[in-house]
């Protein structure tokens, strides 16, 4: 059947017209909008001015609350993180974790152990870091997790101190890893400008359950005692 002539361009003004009307109304909320804000403000500051010492009282009340909110998240945070620390100390847990997990548990152990501005950078373009984060006296850190079954080598070492003689210059390094480094790659970490902190198997077993810290008061030994063949 043909379409009746000028159908279409009735149709087209109906539509133009509740396009209009569709963007007058949203104006019109937002004009509602501020003027709702401006009365209130006006309320506000009128208030305030005939009851200075309720209006103090109120506003002492809620900066209270406000911190009691913010004390209440925080401590809901730790608990949490806690929790989620206490499931994962065992290390037959850590093998079966993926790299990017791996990386939250150990940014979730420095934040306990009282690390500030602890940041995951694992990914692409990570610059060779996967988390840095700064001590309380203000030192910054910067750590490479390998969630290894077997030994991390000499190569991967290499990588890492490039990492910090570059891009983070200045940091403190530690190398974490659920494996062990062959006898060169810990020759590499110990005979460099700046020696790596190692976390090695045992010693992240230690680290998880709390016992060890990398904090400076109570740092992590250089080295384990046992070498794996390598």
């Amino acid at each position: 059947m043909a379409r009746r002539p000028g159908r279409s361009g009735r149709s087209g003004r109906s539509g133009h017209r509740r396009r209009r009307r569709k963007t007058g109304g949203n104006e019109g909320l937002w004009l509602l909008g501020i003027g709702v804000t401006a009365i209130a403000i006006t309320a506000v500051v009128k208030y305030v001015s005939e009851n200075p010492g309720w209006a103090t009282t109120i506003a002492l009340l809620t900066v209270a609350a406000l911190c009691g909110a913010l004390f209440l998240r925080y401590r809901v945070i730790q608990a949490r993180r806690m929790k989620f620390l206490a499931a994962n100390t065992e290390l037959a847990k850590v093998d079966l974790m993926t790299g990017p997990q791996f990386e939250h548990l150990i940014a979730e152990r420095m934040t306990a152990d009282g690390f500030r501005r602890v940041q995951q950078r694992g990914g692409k373009g990570d610059g060779g870091v996967d988390i840095t984060a700064t001590a309380p006296g203000g030192k910054p850190y910067a750590l490479q997790c390998k969630r290894y079954s077997g030994n991390v080598g000499a190569p991967e070492v290499r990588n890492f101190l490039g990492a910090l003689a570059n891009t983070f210059a200045g940091h403190t390094g530690v190398l974490v890893t659920s494996g062990h480094l062959t006898r060169q790659a810990r020759e590499e970490a110990l005979n460099a400008r700046q020696p790596l902190l190692l976390v090695e198997r045992d010693r992240l077993a230690d680290w998880l359950l709390g016992t060890l810290t990398l904090l400076p008061r109570r740092p992590l030994p250089l080295v384990e005692g046992e070498e794996p063949a390598g």
